[in-house]
Order: C-alpha cells, then sequence, then structure tokens
C-alpha cells in the first residue's frame, strides 16, 4: 500500500488533501505537512487590512477535520526535502517518508530584494494573515493623520489581482470615512500597461481598471521598477520599452502596500531537478516532476514561463480554477498510478477570478489562463462583490466540512452566464 505527502496546506494543498482522501484504496494512507494547525483563506485578507474581517472569521482549524476525514496532520513543518530517499525531513527533526509526494506550499515572499520593502520594512503586505492584521493599525494611523498612499506591486510580483483589489478597498474604505478627498493614491505596477495581471489582459480589463482608476482619482505608473523604500518615501525608476530608464519618481508616502515578487520555498530551494534557478517546481502537463516521478506539484509553487516578453519581469499568477484544474488533475493521475496505469489527467488551466472592489468589483474569465484563448471575458458590476462574499462563505464552508466540489464551476454556470468550464481532460488511449 502507498503513503501519498501533501507539503503544504493552503488554498491547493487543502482541497488537494480531500481530492486525494477520495482516490485513495483501502490500506493507502494521506499525510499533510504543514507549519501550523491553520488554514487562513488569503483572498480575505484585503479586507481583514481595513477591519472588515478578523482572523477568526477567515481562518480554520484542520485538526479535527483532518482527522475525521482520516488525513494525518503534521504540523511540524518541513526543513528539507529529500527527493531522492522519498521523504521529507521536518523542523523538529524527524522525517515523513513517502510513495507520493504533492508539493503544495505556495510560495516564499521576496521582500528582501528591494530594500525597505514588506512588513520588516516600510511597506505593509496582505499575501499573509498576519501581514493584514499588521497592516490594520498602520490604516487605522492613516484615518487620524492623512496622507498619501502608493499601493501595487514590485518587479518580478506575479499576483497582480490582489493589488487592484487594496487599491480599490482602501477607496471605498476611505470615502466610507469621509476622507478620500485628503488622500492622493498612486497605484505602482511593474505591468506594461494596467490591466496587464500578468496574463496579457483578459477580456478588456485594460479599459475597465483603467476607467476605474480615473473614476475612483487614483495615478498609475507602469513599467515601473521599484529601486528602494525609505520610511515615508519610494524611489520607483520608470523604464521604457526597451528597459532604459524613463523617469525617476520619489513618492512621498502615509500608508503603502506593495506586493513582493514571490520564490520556491527554502525546503525545496537549490535541488537539482526538481526546481528551477528560481525554485519554482518544474512539471509536465501531468503536474508531474520528470527527474522525480513520484513528486507532482500543484498552485503557486509551480514554474510557469511569463506570457511573453516585457520591459521588467512579470510573472503569470496561479488563480483559483487553474490552481483547482492542477488539484483534480493530479489527484486523477496518482489514482492512476495507483492502479499501476499511466497518467493522462491534463489540467485545464481556465481562470475564473473575482477583483472585489469593496462594493463592486471586475470579473473576468479565460479559458485557458494563458493566451491565445478560447473564452476571454471580463466584466464589472457591484454583482462581483456579492459574489466574492458568497464564495469566501462557500468556500470556507467547504474546508471546514472537509469536501472537494469544485465551487468555480457552479459559479461559471449560475452567475456569469457561460458554458460549465472543465477542470481536467483525459488523454484519449493510444
Amino acid at each position: 500500500m502507498s503513503h501519498i505527502v501533501v507539503f503544504g496546506a493552503g488554498l491547493g494543498g487543502t482541497i488537494m488533501a480531500y481530492e486525494m482522501r477520495e482516490k485513495l484504496r483501502p490500506g493507502d494512507s494521506l499525510s499533510v505537512i504543514n507549519l501550523g494547525a491553520t488554514y487562513s483563506f488569503v483572498p480575505s485578507n484585503p479586507w481583514v487590512a481595513v477591519g472588515w474581517r478578523d482572523r477568526e472569521d477567515i481562518s480554520v482549524d484542520l485538526t479535527k477535520v483532518f482527522a475525521r476525514r482520516g488525513i494525518a496532520l503534521r504540523p511540524e513543518g518541513a526543513r528539507k526535502v529529500h527527493p531522492k530517499e522519498n521523504r521529507v525531513e521536518l523542523n523538529d527533526g524527524s522525517f515523513v517518508d513517502y510513495d507520493y509526494l504533492i508539493i503544495a506550499t505556495g510560495p516564499e515572499l521576496a521582500f528582501d530584494e528591494v530594500p525597505g520593502l514588506g512588513p520588516a520594512g516600510y511597506t505593509q503586505s496582505v499575501c499573509h494573515i498576519d501581514h493584514a492584521l499588521a497592516a490594520k493599525p498602520k490604516f487605522d494611523q492613516l484615518l487620524k493623520k492623512p496622507g498619501p498612499i502608493v499601493v501595487g506591486a514590485v518587479q518580478g510580483a506575479s499576483c497582480y489581482g490582489p493589488a487592484y483589489e487594496f487599491a480599490f478597498i482602501l477607496d471605498t474604505a476611505l470615502r466610507r470615512a469621509k476622507m478620500r478627498d485628503q488622500v492622493p493614491m498612486t497605484f505602482v505596477t511593474p505591468e506594461p500597461y494596467v490591466g496587464h495581471l500578468g496574463l496579457d489582459g483578459v477580456g478588456d480589463t485594460k479599459s475597465l481598471l483603467e476607467s476605474a482608476m480615473r473614476e475612483r482619482h487614483i495615478k498609475w505608473i507602469t513599467n515601473a521598477k521599484v529601486a528602494s523604500v525609505d520610511e515615508g518615501l519610494m524611489h520607483v525608476e520608470e523604464v521604457n520599452e526597451d528597459g532604459s530608464l524613463k523617469a525617476r519618481h520619489d513618492l512621498p508616502f502615509a500608508y503603502s502596500m506593495m506586493l513582493p515578487a514571490f520564490r520556491g520555498v527554502s525546503a525545496v530551494a537549490g535541488i537539482e531537478g526538481l526546481v528551477n534557478p528560481r525554485g519554482f517546481v518544474t512539471i509536465d502537463k501531468h503536474q508531474r516532476n520528470t527527474a522525480y516521478p513520484n513528486v507532482f506539484s500543484i498552485g503557486v509553487c509551480v514554474a510557469i514561463p511569463p506570457v511573453g516578453k516585457t520591459p521588467l519581469p512579470v510573472g503569470v499568477p496561479k488563480t483559483g480554477f487553474m490552481i483547482e484544474s492542477m488539484v483534480t488533475a493530479t489527484a486523477e493521475n496518482i489514482a492512476s498510478l495507483l492502479r499501476g496505469e499511466e497518467p493522462k489527467a491534463v489540467a485545464t488551466w481556465n481562470a475564473v477570478c473575482l477583483a472585489d472592489f469593496g462594493d463592486e468589483g471586475i470579473a473576468f474569465v479565460a479559458q485557458p489562463q494563458i493566451p491565445p484563448r478560447n473564452v476571454n471575458w471580463s466584466s464589472q458590476g457591484k454583482w462581483v462583490h456579492a459574489a466574492k462574499v458568497g464564495f469566501e462563505k462557500y468556500f470556507l464552508h467547504k474546508v471546514r466540512q472537509g469536501k472537494s466540489e469544485t465551487f468555480y464551476e457552479g459559479l461559471a454556470l449560475d452567475m456569469l452566464g457561460i458554458k460549465k468550464l472543465k477542470a481536467i481532460h483525459i488523454e484519449p488511449a493510444e
């Protein structure tokens, strides 16, 4: 019988454990390695940072849920993966052996690549619940002493949706406090244009986001490299299409939230054949590593090349449905291997994304996420905010109940009015 280990219990890893559990044979076992026993719903972090949610609103203790589903939880966290030995070294020095490993760690946040960036420097973050909670008192200080805001993402970032979301959520929160007129806001991004999103746009995201920013009096700088951050002052270099310097901007701020670049976690960094130079896990179309065929990977920690050349590094985001399609494909493929068959499931990497503005928002559908696409659609309205709230409640309910069904397919059908999105396709038999 086989032991399957999932490394990571975030959005992808938790659902991976639930879906993999359904595929096990009698006698197979499943373990999850994570630092701590708590799942936190990362998409709600922008709401936490302005006080619209608290930790208990978006967190789930996985101990009882996993025990009820027959999933072993190892909350010590991992120090190093040893793929040649088929084992994972935990932070307490013990080891967990595996027959199949699924790496679902999410990223390491590379704040150190820009001097002064991040919670240890002078900017806030919504990448982690602890960061978002720490950002709330800083927002309260802004309300007491208004001043300029700088928000966005730095070069090499690959998750732009939360940056746009947070800019608009700040705008909404400030308007509700009757203080928006006292707070100029600038959006800074390495994207070549507003609404690129690391995907070369989806539908009309360029026009929709530019229009929303103009309506809310948010200025922007694209092709922007953040050189460094001092207390209350961000140093930005705007570049031309060929990467040469176009202009320097010294942007004063009373409050700033900037998304960092991502890299792979230290537990897999530098393992030849497993990860690329940035530390992301390399996979084939079956989510499988070629050097270590009993290792699979899903989610943000997977290596995906950029969609095209840009003056500054712009990474590709891994959105919710895309990750769930990786999960489903991986579960199917490991189940095939357990039966003595070859993997045949391929993730579709379709994307459904809801960008909340606090009172309305923008939704987009990309089939597949990486262009060229069969479907390339975006829309704006108050319904998007309602859908995001519904998404949060449903997903947390799913995690608490230990269920693996996909929310996004129902969302696409019921709210977007498009044909059903498929998570995977199965390659035909030869």
